[in-house]
Order: structure tokens, then sequence, then C-alpha cells
């Protein structure tokens, strides 16, 4: 059989990198494959390419040679070379009906991109009948937990075959499926990843060989999302393809993404390496990453690095980067050399001139004052003003008013026998002057259900009103996530023991696009999102801190308070922990959430996670998103408890204690909530005090898995009772996990100023009349302009036939001119005032127009 192969652009454009290095190719063996990719295929029912190139318009070929089905009909999308478009709201491919009659076999393989914000659930493709709103009879395959299913009636006839993970979005992936008697087999670019060997169901038996709606990018089910994404190289066996044909199928694919990212990997500059190297695992186009080293004492496969010994030569290690992608592989070498320590002298020297300090310029809280160096170094610190600066980097500042202080530090780095002394110059600002909270301050995220809803949006109290919400930057996001995971959750922010600093914080996590709550607490993000003010208004750069260990499989709802005992911040969020750092194999089920805590001064250096709460719950249950508040000395601590999926409250006078006396469970429990139910279960609680009363709010967050559909608030005038009642209130359209801060007038106003609608300009009381007269046969346009203020005015009269400027127009009075035209007549037109007065120290200026009738005085 002769072969004619699909024919592609390349996938790589756009993605460069480099690498002054080898590149070795090697394709991974694979089971001997039949010719497959062309229209001769063997058993090929049809074959839509979906390309420009067999598209006309509306109408898109089927190139399978002698194939009795003729061409599919294009719903919307946008056709090109590499594939057709489909927009996610009412694109599909819109096959010949009954393309299953008569099989018992089958192959169906597809070229898929699927967007990241692909909303579920979804069919890649269906083929069958619909009933209604239902599918009725259906062959299907979608992203989620990667699974295609064959059904003889609806959802519960299905019988599945399924990876039990989601497809990766936002790159090509060649999926097939085959049925060869009742063997199911799923593979994702060629490779094998779910069997299944008790389907009894045939494609032919489904509505009896009559099927009408077979779609591409449609699913069966009205309720169901359309397919966001790419599409190509749809094909139909009547026979199941051999393991070795998929991977023939995927060849093309698989290969352009492997070689994208193996031209994308980039270690940067690696001739002098002196710390652990970050060597990717994974690639942009799904490739997946292994290393090897050709000495692994020097540098291991996971890029930890050991240094030559001092006076020992710089080692030089090759290491491998293995890209696999489906069953094609790349393999690239980079040359990596590392220096060895250096001697005592240099190395004392480098480390006393190389401290870095967070806010070393604009001191308003307790320094971290590093202890080694980077060379192994001790350090140790003087200060010439301890009272200001302690040598442990304590700091009490000038008062409000004074000047700020400028104390000098010295340090001394010691190792075998070495020292050297480097001095820097701290500038301690004063304080704050002292003012009361008039408002609060609300950052929250509003859920995972659109592109930007996990995102931080801000909102302020409408004056002093913590039930009365203002939505900030028209209810866009202000702060938006560039790292991670690209995705921002619980927004927690607090503010500084002196007053004059904010810390913001955030879970990394995106559950939009395909991602789960299960794969979130089993591999997910280890660091927490920061971001620093001193003002609310002005942010700092995004920084990307990661707390957790290697053991922990999430780092979720950050929060923070301050522990005046021991001038540090205790930072505390949940975390599933695992027996290795290994992620493969991960169950949540197979752990629970424990609360963590570390401490910080400038939440930039951390120190090693603690085990805070550690009570499972039940399988994969444990507790979660506390929040604290105290008052008289004692701590009052609100966690999600997960075997009742909502509040607890505990109280301790020890911060760091793990052993808190219980007050009351199930807080809020059957409290109605504003969307016609009661508060059944909850999460994400945030506790902060009235500004004007002994009375506490709480915030719990009532999502729709939870029965509800955001945030609804209670209140308590005793923290010790343990009851907690609904209150109305009008919150912000959406929000979910964030905290409440009380805030300053000062600040209140800033944050509307900058975020908020903006007033209008003001305007001055001018009454204006502007009236053509005659005069002796000539015509004349007279303007008159009262002031209506309390001040004066300086008014302005403007005509096109002349000015006068009228200054300190008493209150009540008015400004007169009578204006010549020079002529008999004057058209129809305009007049104008412009007035000019200071308002409470404020210049207003206002202009006014007055409509002038033409005359002819002839």
């Amino acid at each position: 059989m002769e072969r004619t192969h699909r024919a592609r652009p390349a996938l790589a454009a756009g993605l460069v990198g480099a690498l002054a290095v080898s590149t070795l190719a090697a394709a991974v063996a694979a089971p001997a494959a039949a010719d497959v990719g062309g229209p001769t295929d063997d058993g090929l029912v049809a074959w839509y390419p979906l390309d420009a190139a067999s598209t006309a318009g509306t109408t898109t070929a089927n190139l399978a040679e002698g194939s009795s089905f003729g061409p599919a009909t294009l719903v919307g999308g946008t056709v090109a070379a590499d594939g057709t478009t489909l927009d996610g709201t009412d694109d599909y491919v819109d096959l010949p009906d009954h393309l299953l009659a008569g099989l018992t076999d089958v192959t169906v393989s597809l070229d898929v991109l699927v967007a990241p914000d692909q909303g579920t659930p979804y069919f890649v493709y269906g083929l069958g009948n619909s009933s209604g709103s239902n599918g009725d009879g259906y062959l299907f395959t979608t992203g989620n937990a990667y699974r295609t299913s064959i059904a003889t009636g609806n959802w519960t006839t299905e019988q599945t075959v399924t990876k039990g993970s989601n497809l990766q979005r936002g790159v090509w992936k060649t999926i097939t499926y085959t049925l060869a008697g009742t063997t199911a087999t799923l593979y994702e670019d060629g490779v094998q990843v779910a069997r299944a060997t008790d389907v009894t169901t045939d494609p032919g038996q489904i509505g009896g060989g009559q099927t009408t709606a077979n779609y591409v990018g449609r699913s069966l089910y009205s309720g169901d999302r359309y397919l966001k994404g790419q599409v190509r190289d749809f094909r139909l066996y009547d026979r199941a393809l051999s393991a070795g044909e998929a991977v023939e199928l995927a060849e093309q694919t698989s290969t352009a993404a492997a070689d994208a990212d193996l031209a994308a990997l980039d270690l940067g500059d690696t001739s002098a390496v002196t710390g652990d190297l970050a060597l990717p695992t994974s690639g942009a186009q799904g490739s997946i990453i292994t290393w090897t080293s050709s000495d692994p004492s020097v540098v291991s496969a996971t890029g930890a690095v050991t240094r030559p010994a001092a006076g020992e030569d710089d080692a030089t290690v090759t290491l491998t980067a293995l890209v696999t992608r489906g069953a094609v592989a790349r393999t690239t070498q980079v040359d990596v050399t590392v220096l060895a320590h250096l001697a005592p002298a240099d190395a004392v020297a480098w480390d006393a001139s190389h401290v870095v300090v967070p806010h070393l310029d604009d001191v308003r809280g307790n320094l971290t004052l590093p202890t080694e160096g980077a060379n192994g170094s001790a350090l140790a610190w003087q200060s010439s003003d301890p009272a200001t600066v302690s040598a442990t980097g304590e700091v009490t500042r000038p008062a409000h008013g004074e000047p700020a202080a400028v104390v000098r530090l010295a340090v001394t780095a010691t190792k075998d026998g070495a020292t050297a002394t480097h001095t820097y110059d701290a500038t301690v600002l004063p304080l704050p002057a002292d003012a009361d909270y008039e408002g609060y301050f609300f950052p929250y995220f509003e859920g995972e259900s659109t592109p930007d809803g996990e995102s931080v949006y801000f909102s302020v109290s409408n004056g002093d009103d913590p039930l009365d919400w203002v939505e900030l930057n028209d209810g866009e996001p202000v702060l938006t996530s560039s790292l991670g995971e690209k995705g921002l959750r619980d927004p927690f922010v607090i503010r500084s023991p002196e007053g004059d600093r904010f810390f913001l914080l955030a879970t990394d996590l995106r559950i939009y696009g395909g991602n789960d709550f299960g794969n979130a607490q089993e591999r997910g993000s280890r660091a927490l999102m920061i971001w620093e003010s001193t003002d609310l208004v002005h942010w700092s750069d995004q920084r990307m801190v990661t707390v957790s260990s290697a053991y922990a499989g999430n780092t979720w709802a950050p929060e923070a308070f301050w522990d005046a005992q021991r001038g540090e911040y205790i930072v505390y969020w949940a975390s599933a922990l695992y027996p290795t750092t290994s992620t493969d194999g991960r169950r949540i089920a197979d752990s629970y959430q424990r609360m963590m805590y570390a401490t910080t001064r400038d939440f930039v250096t951390f120190s090693e996670p603690q085990v805070w709460i550690d009570e499972k719950r039940g399988n994969g249950l444990g507790m979660i998103d506390s929040s604290i508040v105290e008052h008289d000395g004692t701590y009052y601590r609100f966690t999600k408890d997960e075997a009742y999926m909502i509040p607890r409250l505990e109280k301790s006078t020890d911060l760091r204690s793990t052993d808190w006396e219980l007050v009351a469970e199930k807080i809020g429990y059957g409290q109605p909530n504003p969307w016609g139910g009661t508060l059944t279960a909850g999460e994400g609680p945030t506790v902060f005090k009235s500004n004007t009363e002994e009375k506490w709010y709480l915030f719990v967050d009532q999502p729709s898995y939870h029965g509800g559909q955001g945030y609804l608030p209670l209140e308590s005038t005793d923290l010790d009772s343990g009851v907690w009642t609904s209150v109305d209130a009008h919150l912000p359209s959406s929000p979910r996990h964030g905290t409440v801060l009380p805030i300053t007038a000062a600040e209140h106003a800033a944050l509307l100023a900058a975020y908020g609608e903006q007033p209008p300009a003001p305007e001055l009381d001018l009454a204006v009349e502007a009236t053509a007269r005659c005069l002796a046969g000539k015509a004349y346009v007279a303007v008159r302009a009262t002031n209506g203020e309390d001040v004066p005015v300086t008014v302005t009269l403007s005509t096109p036939y002349g000015e006068k400027t009228v200054a300190d127009v008493a209150p009540g009075t008015n400004a007169y001119q009578s204006f010549a035209a020079r002529a008999t007549a004057v058209p129809a037109g305009t007049a104008a005032v412009t007035g000019v007065a200071t308002i409470d120290g404020k210049e207003v200026t206002t202009t006014h127009e007055a409509q002038v009738d033409a005359l002819d005085c002839a």
C-alpha cells in the first residue's frame, strides 16, 4: 500500500530558546506499525482533516478513499492551515449521520487543543443521538478525567475507560480510542493510558445504527459546554488500530511538541554555578523532562549542587535532559561548571559585603539580620544605636513628628579563622500619627467559574458600615498573578503593628480551566503569593515564596497574626502532608489537611513550617481556613472542620499552642442565608471587630458546592458564647474567601480616590442670559451672568463679537456687557460665561453657554 501522510505546519513557531550544546535526537522504541495516516488506510471509514486545504466555505471534505460518507459541515469556527478553531460558545463540526452503523470494533482519533479557559462539562466529540436535553446512546470523549464512554441510553448506561486525570490544556494532543471486542483502549499522544476489558456495547448498537447527532466540539447534552480550542484530523476506522499504529498517528504532533520544548530549554549561565539549579521537569508543550548527571556527587539529577572544597579545582558536570512527548523523545546536554568553595578570606569578604536586608532604606518594623552567609560564614551584627535597632534586628522607631534615624549596622563574617567586616546604613522612619479606624477594606476573590475570578478584587465599606460595601476598580481585578499557577485565591491582608505597612498574601491556585481540588491537594503549589504596600493603593511587585516542604501537597488560605511577645508574625495555612516527596501516586484520601505555621519579620524570610493543628476528620479530611481575632489577651480561632464542613471556634492565651480550648462547633449552623436557605456548610471565615461598638463580625464563605453563593455575615457580642447570628448586608457582587481590615478615614479616602468612581467636578451657580437686541438699526448681543454662590466669582463674558472679564462679582449680583455686532443682523449662536472662584480652599472653574437667537435689525 502506498502511504500518503498528513502535512502539518510546525507547532514550534514562536517558541524559542537557546542551549550552546550538542543536541541528539532519539525515538522511543514503539511496537511495529502498519501504514496509517493517509486516505487509503485499512478500515478507514471517514477522515476529516478539518484544515484550510480540505475546506471550502462551510463544507469540509472527507478524504477517506472509497468512503460512503460525504463532507462534514462547519457550524461557525475559523479554518486555518493547522486546523479549525472553535469559540466554545456555539461553534462545532456537524458530521454525517449514521457514522457508526454496522461497526462492531472501532477507532476514533483526533488532534485537539483544549483552551485553558474551557468550561466544563464538555465533549471533544460525540457520536450518537439526543433525546430532549440528554444524550440517548453515544460514543464520546472528554478531556475531563480524560475518558471515553460508550452508551446505549443516557449517562447511566455508560461504559467507560478513563485515565483519571485531565487532558492538558493549551497544547495539541492526539487522542485515540480503540474498541476490539470487549476491550477498550485509550491512548494519549500514541501512548496507552487506560484499558477496560468489560465493554459489552458495540458501536453499531447505538440507535440501531441510526445516529443523527454526530459532532466534533459539541456535546449531546444541551446543558454542557461547547469545546473551546482547536481540532484537526478526525479519523474513524471500522477496526481497532494497533498500539504501533496509534503511535504513528500521534507522531507528527508529538514530534513538533518535543522539538519545541527542547528548543525552549534554557538553564541560563551555567559557567560559574554556586547554588542549586532549577531543572524543569515539564515543557510548555506538554513534554516530560527527566535529567541525568555525569557526576551526581556534584550536580544531582534534581539540580542539587555540592561545591568542591576550597583549594580543589572547579568541577565540570554534563547534565543530559531527556524530553519525552508521547512516544517521541529528544535529548540535549548541558555542561555545568561548579565553582569550588572560596578560601576563607575570600568567603568572609564576599559574605560580609553581600548581605541583603529588606527595606533597609525604609525601616518600619523589626529587621531580619541573617546569621549565615552564602559561603558558610557566621555573621554577627553590631549597631551604632541599639536603642533604635538592636544587634538582633528589633526596631524602636522615633516618635511621630521626629526626624528619621539613621543607624549604622556593622556585620562581621567569620569562617575558619578569617574575618571581614562591612557596614550598612538603616534609615528608621518615625511612627505614623495615631488615627481612629473609620471604615473597612475588603479584598477577596470571586471564584473559579470565570477566567478572572481567581484574582484579587477590592471593596471598601460605605462609610463606617461593615455591612454595606462599595466595589472598587469598576468591579475588575486589582491584583492578578503572573507567577506559579497564575491564579489567586483567599487573599489576606494584615497591617503591621506600627500601622503603616501592609502585607497581602494569597493562595497560589487556579481551578478554572481544568484543574480540580483533588489534584490541587496532591500536587499543588507549596508557595505563597505576596505583595506589600504602605498605603493600600500602591503595591509592590508580586513575589512567590515557597514556605511548605516537599512533603506537602498544597499551601492553602494563608493568614498571619502579629506575635507581640516574640516580635514577629506567625503565618499559618493548610497543607496535606504525604510520607514521601514524590508526587506520583498521591491520593488525598490517604492524607488530610493540617494547619501549619511559620514565622517571619518581613514576609521574605520564613522559618521552617511547623504543624499547628493536626486532627484527622475522615479520609482526606482535616482542618483548613483558620482566622484569628484577639480580645483581652485571649486569641479566638475560627477553623473550618471538614468533618462538618463548617467552622469551629477555639481559644487560647498562647498563639502558638497546639492545644486550644474548644468554644463551640458548627458556628452559624442553621442561620438563614441571603439566598433563601440556611448556612449548613461554609469555609473561609474572616473575623474582625467593629470600629464603633463591642461587637464582632464573622463572614463565612458559602460557595455553590456548599449550597450558597458566596459570603454571608454573622455577628456576635460575646466571643466566649459561640453564638453567632446572621445579619442582612449589602456585599460586593460575588465575594469569596477574603479579609476585612479596619482602616482610617485617610486610607478609606485614598482607596476611593484611586479605585472608586470619581465624583463629578463641582460647578459654580451662575445664571446666564444672552439676548440679541437692536439699537439705532444696529445689532447687539447682551450677556448677563448672576452669581448664585456665597463667595465672589470672577466672570468672563464671551461672544463672537468680544469678551469682557469682571473681577469679584459679589454674591447675588451680576456682571453685564452688551457687545456690538457692527452689523444690522446677528445669526443664531451662543454666548459663553466662565466663572472662577475659590470654594473650600480649592479653585473651581465653570463654563456655561446660552443660546442667542437670530435677529435682523434692518
